[in-house]
């Protein structure tokens, strides 16, 4: 069985980095090079979705859609008034206001679903959780392809019991939010490598992997390994395509200062990976399990941190490999990491 992102003529994957770092002139470059496109559709409502799966469709041959699946978890309130009160002082020095109460959401993920049924596209895949049975067979049934990302040897399980097509494993060293089902666990440091490894010997599906990919070594360490392809994100960060921030891209280039990486809830209350900073050090002590409630709570802060050029209270997505990101066209990019595996 073949899937969409083995069809490419390299096996890269352009990761879908939501919240506007993954742009539609991301996935044309993306697919210009040879690799497999993603949208971002985390975060985005249908009608924001729309223009960019449409704009897709006229740039690449092949391409996928990323959606965030609902895994509400159950919220601890006194904890989540303890993060209030928390980041109130820093608040009131951006001129943010704090919403006193917790606002949840679906990411309007019903909504994308069916129109996604409407407007079919080659592969949909899931985050945060693994799509149902019922949506797999819905989007089967208008010839779409369904990708679940898992974290762990027992999603992958679960993943193709429900019929998926495909895999993407992500390993605890990728920049941004963990996929993982159970984000109350807590995820251990591990390579990319093993992991594949050993879902592999437990699923047989066609799968794609990333996480802490740092150039292009890992990528054929993971080809080797039996992943079909190979998820990007963090090299694309400072692509000129990608919408990355400008206090974002310096941070990233600043490796005297920004040192390390670390998976913290301090954001939105899901664990994610970012360079550690001031944001970091001050809330992930207080942090806690509670997405969407503490992305929505801690937004308004980082918008006017990111307006006012601060980057020690955004959240500097960023995998372990982020050293190794370069500024340049991501086409040239991509190019340079697949180029010796085409197919």
């Amino acid at each position: 069985m073949t899937i969409a992102f083995e069809t490419t003529p390299l096996p890269i994957i352009g990761a879908p980095m939501a919240g506007g770092t993954t742009t539609p002139e991301l996935v044309t470059a993306v697919a210009a090079a040879g690799g497999f496109p993603f949208v971002a559709g985390g975060y985005l409502s249908v009608d924001a979705l729309a223009p960019l799966v449409e704009r897709a469709r006229a740039s690449a041959e092949t391409f996928g859609v990323n959606l965030f699946a609902p895994n509400p978890v159950p919220l601890d309130r006194a904890a989540f008034d303890r993060y209030v009160a928390a980041l109130t002082p820093l608040a009131a020095s951006f001129g943010v206001e704090l919403a006193p109460e917790p606002v949840d959401d679906d990411d309007h993920y019903e909504e994308k679903i069916a129109w996604l049924i409407d407007n079919p596209v080659p592969l949909v895949s899931t985050t945060f959780n693994l799509p149902t049975a019922e949506v797999v067979d819905r989007l089967h049934a208008v010839g779409t392809e369904v990708a679940a990302t898992v974290t762990t040897v027992g999603e992958a399980t679960e993943a193709a019991a429900r019929g998926v097509d495909a895999i993407i494993v992500q390993g605890p060293r990728a920049g941004g939010h963990t996929g993982t089902v159970d984000p109350t666990r807590t995820i251990e440091d591990r390579s990319t490598l093993d992991l594949l490894r050993e879902i592999l010997a437990e699923v047989d599906l066609p799968t794609a992997a990333g996480g802490g990919v740092d150039g292009v070594a890992a990528v054929e360490e993971l080809l080797e390994a039996g992943a079909s392809a190979v998820v990007v994100g963090t090299l694309l960060l400072l692509a000129d395509e990608a919408g990355t921030s400008a206090p974002h891209r310096a941070a990233l280039q600043d490796a005297a200062k920004y040192s390390e990486t670390r998976l913290t809830r301090a954001f939105t209350g899901r664990p994610a990976r970012a360079l550690v900073n001031d944001f970091v050090r001050e809330f992930d002590p207080v942090a806690l399990d509670a997405y969407p409630a503490v992305h929505h709570l801690t937004k308004g802060v980082r918008a006017e941190a990111k307006k006012a050029g601060d980057p020690e209270n955004l959240n500097l997505w960023a995998g372990t490999g982020y050293r190794w990101a370069m500024p340049g066209s991501a086409e040239t990019i991509v190019k340079e990491l697949g180029a010796r595996f085409a197919r």
